[in-house]
């Protein structure tokens, strides 16, 4: 195979991974529409009674976490008041003292304890639904009377069946790991553009 034909192949596959990315958006599109505009309203009453959001995951999902949580403290496509969230994958000193002196299991649902309180919500994002540190932080959540948002894929994993009738599961229904990171990060980006709409109104083009 020449340099050329290696180059053509390789662009083709750069245009069917844009491709398979689209596809995976819009059929999760038509599914995620309900769910994400109940979860946006699920963190507008939180933040209009002066609660917080506590942001988890691993990897990955631990970036789209940090993503979140800066588009709500800082800003979104606006300027206007920053929002109370953490991202609890952040904090290297909490999450090594966590895992030595209990379990890797506990980084998160230690962290959701002490900081947890009422009507803040814990939004966990997670390509499997399976991690323990994850199901260990929607108990912790529970414990805490809060609510929780899971953006999940696949079949869901184990999460699911751990929510409670007012939390929110937002499940991708897609298998590559690519495309479920991808499209919570557009869901991330909808959901913040659906809070500052009711809380601002719409932004003007």
């Amino acid at each position: 195979m020449t340099d050329d034909e290696l180059n053509q192949d390789l662009e083709e596959r750069v245009i069917t991974l844009f491709h398979q990315s689209l596809e995976a958006k819009m059929e999760s599109g038509e599914i995620l529409a309900p769910m994400l505009v109940a979860a946006s309203q699920t963190l507008v009453h939180a933040l209009l009674s002066e609660r917080k959001v506590l942001v988890a995951g691993n990897g990955i999902s631990a970036a789209n976490s940090q993503i979140l949580v800066n588009c709500l403290t800082n800003r979104f496509e606006r300027e206007r008041p920053g929002f109370p969230a953490y991202a609890l994958a952040t904090n290297p000193t909490a999450i090594t003292a966590f895992a030595s002196d209990t379990s890797f299991n506990d980084i998160f649902a230690k962290q959701v304890m002490a900081l947890g309180q009422e009507g803040d919500v814990l939004v966990l994002f997670t390509t499997s639904g399976n991690p323990s540190n994850l199901i260990q932080a929607v108990a912790a959540a529970h414990d805490r009377n809060m609510e929780v948002l899971a953006f999940t894929g696949r079949d869901g994993g184990n999460i699911p069946a751990l929510l409670d009738e007012q939390d929110i599961e937002l499940r991708i229904p897609v298998d590559s790991r690519a495309r479920i990171h991808e499209v919570h990060l557009l869901s991330i980006f909808c959901v913040c553009d659906l809070i500052d709409n009711q809380l601002f109104g719409p932004l003007e083009a």
